[in-house]
């Protein structure tokens, strides 16, 4: 299995929440946000959600609001390359 690194996410009183491993943001708005993090898709969902520090460069996060839900999802299109490239291979053998 190949090394995908480390997310922390750290929730305090479900207000302000702090994540490492982020890789890209891919939407946000008051009431989601989308990340693209080491160890796959991280939907935020809640009330008033602002963005207050964004590193890409460090990998880091901080959200103000109040948290409803964290939802780790599966990201489709990178397992559907993955697959593409596997019988691509067994193609070429």
């Amino acid at each position: 299995m190949e090394e995908r690194g480390v997310n922390v996410i750290e929730l305090t009183n479900r207000e302000k929440l702090q994540i490492s491993g982020v890789l890209n943001v891919a939407s946000f708005d008051e009431e989601e946000i989308f990340l693209e993090t080491n160890l796959g898709l991280l939907k935020i969902k809640g009330e008033g959600l602002h963005i207050t520090n964004l590193n890409l460069d460090g990998g880091s996060l901080e959200v103000d609001g109040f948290v409803h839900v964290l939802e780790f999802m599966e990201d489709k299109g990178a397992k559907l390359r993955s697959k593409g490239k596997n019988i691509i291979s067994k193609l070429i053998r």
